[in-house]
Parts: C-alpha cells; sequence; structure tokens
C-alpha cells in the first residue's frame, strides 16, 4: 500500500514563497510519476505540476509556469513544490499524487493521493 503524506502548507503574504513536501511509502518510487493539483472553494481539482518517474518530463499549468517548480528526492522518496511570486489565486488545497506510469498529467492515470495541505495566500 502506497501512502503519501503532505506538509509545508500555511498562510504567507502575496509575493511570498512556501515549500510544499510529499513523503511518499513504498518500493518503487523512483519510477512514479508524481504530481501536484489543487483545488480551491466551489472550483473544480486543477492541475498544477508533474514530474516524470526518475525525474524526467516536467510540465506544469500556465496558471503557475516561472512561479512554481517540482522536484524531488528518490533517495529519500520525497517529492517537492516550490512556490514562489504566490498570488491570492493560489490559495487552494494542494494534493500530491503518485502515478505508476512513467508520466501523468491527468487525475485519471493517478494511482494515489494525499489527504491535502492548505495554502492560503493573502493579499
Amino acid at each position: 500500500q502506497v501512502q503519501l503524506v503532505e506538509s509545508g502548507g500555511g498562510l504567507v503574504q502575496a509575493g511570498g514563497s512556501l515549500r510544499l513536501s510529499c513523503a511518499v511509502s513504498g518500493r518503487t518510487f523512483s519510477r512514479y510519476a508524481m504530481g501536484w493539483f489543487r483545488q480551491a472553494p466551489g472550483k473544480e481539482r486543477e492541475f498544477v505540476t508533474q514530474i516524470g518517474g526518475y525525474g524526467h518530463s516536467t510540465n506544469y499549468a500556465v496558471s503557475v509556469k516561472g512561479r512554481f517548480s517540482i522536484s524531488r528526492d528518490n533517495a529519500k522518496s520525497t517529492v517537492y513544490l516550490q512556490m514562489n511570486s504566490l498570488k491570492p489565486e493560489d490559495t487552494a488545497v494542494y494534493y500530491c499524487a503518485a502515478s505508476s506510469r512513467f508520466g501523468a498529467s491527468f487525475p485519471y492515470e493517478y494511482d494515489y493521493w494525499g489527504q491535502g495541505t492548505q495554502v492560503t495566500v493573502s493579499a
């Protein structure tokens, strides 16, 4: 059974930065594609970014490209989301997810999900 635990969320002023972490259990972490999604109140779940197995094939939503960066440490079985220049519209619950595929950008491609961490950006 694969488990994902997010951490690092909190309250930050617009223009500030946060780094989210997602610790992943399991023996095959390095080959998993890892993604970050977010969901704001009253809105649908939104793709944020993903990184392919072994660190290949990253991509970002247009809304965060240039501000957010995903990375992974396979030795620590952890994926990170560095968020810079945060905006109030970034406020959401952020979820990490793992896919048995080498690359994945859609929710249906992900097999495991974390419980989420709240990010709130004040104006």
